[in-house]
């Protein structure tokens, strides 16, 4: 499976430029390590999904937020989801909503 972590700069917020300088090259810096480090493990793995791309943005309150971009296997969601959380990432609203209208 090949995995691709993209880094969202662009915020819906103001940010001074001397921060949005040092939090744009530290959300650059954590998906790279999201990428080569946490999720490794993801990409020897074989899956009926060939590729997994998670999008890292900042919410307003400059916690890092993740996004499951593509449809991948709930297992796949699942370790997803559980290194986020051990990194402190919180899931985007948008995937909270689309996981409480899923059946059972």
């Amino acid at each position: 499976m090949r995995v691709t972590v993209v880094a969202i700069l662009e915020t819906d917020f103001k940010q001074d430029p001397a921060l949005a300088k040092i939090m744009n090259s530290r959300l650059l810096r954590v998906a790279k390590e999201l990428q080569d480090i946490h999720l490794v493990g993801l990409q020897g793995r074989r899956s009926v999904v060939h590729s997994l791309t998670i999008q890292l943005s900042y919410n307003q309150k400059y916690k890092i937020r993740y996004r499951i971009m593509n449809e991948v296997p709930p297992t796949v969601a699942c370790l997803v989801a559980e290194s986020c959380s051990r990194l402190g990432y919180i899931p985007n609203r948008s995937v909270l909503r689309e996981q409480s209208s899923m059946p059972g």
